[in-house]
């Protein structure tokens, strides 16, 4: 093999790995997070709940990097697994097709966003400025729309039983979050982030139908 031969070759096998590996690498951010919950969460808890949870409040005091880092961020087991089986169900089909800076800009830009809109409905919706939330439900239901949006008729299980097309499914869901939100706005103090999700489900979409090259 020549030296130009060779380059080449390293070349496609670093941007092969690079491309294969940006859900893995999110999955693995969020896995080392959950550890520190409980390899730091029990002594410095303050600390977690200062520099990982995301509210309106600590926005005003000023820890916006909690609009990111609250995106990594799980406490408890089942919600980490939901959230990164999702992500690794509906997540690669995408990196295909946006390769792996853009659906990793996608991915940081639709958490950001969704955190964003939890902090406003919880201030001014539900007037509880205070309420904080971490996960990344927001940024999942972001890849679960887009995914829907490019992939309308593919066939996804709902709760892993019911099949649906995906578009039909990711409306379906969407409505159920639009339903808990409403029902929050009520009083009723269901422990879901359901403006976060609503906020990935907006980023979704709008990034969609500006970029209908995909």
């Amino acid at each position: 093999m020549d030296q130009q031969s060779h380059t080449k070759y390293s070349q496609d096998l670093a941007h092969e790995y690079v491309r294969r590996t940006a859900v893995e690498i999110i999955i693995k951010l969020n896995v080392v997070i959950f550890f520190l919950w409980y390899l730091i969460g029990f002594r410095l808890p303050l600390f977690m709940i200062d520099n990982f949870l995301v509210s309106w409040t600590g926005l005003t005091e000023g820890r916006v990097w909690t609009l990111l880092t609250s995106v990594f961020s799980h406490n408890l087991l089942w919600h980490l697994f939901m959230n990164m089986f999702v992500l690794y169900s509906f997540g690669p089909a995408l990196e295909r097709i946006l390769g792996f800076a853009k659906f990793f800009k996608f991915y940081l830009f639709a958490g950001i966003f969704s955190s964003f809109s939890h902090t406003v409905v919880c201030a001014w919706l539900l007037d509880r400025p205070g309420l904080a939330a971490l996960g990344a439900s927001g940024a999942i239901s972001a890849v679960v729309i887009l995914f829907a949006l490019i992939f309308p008729k593919e066939k996804i299980f709902i709760f892993g039983l019911i099949p649906v097309p995906a578009l039909g499914g990711a409306l379906g869901l969407s409505a159920l979050d639009l339903w808990g939100l409403i029902s929050q706005t009520r009083g009723y103090d269901l422990p879901i982030g359901y403006g976060a999700h609503l906020g990935g489900v907006l980023f979704g979409a709008v990034y969609y139908f500006f970029r209908k090259k995909l």
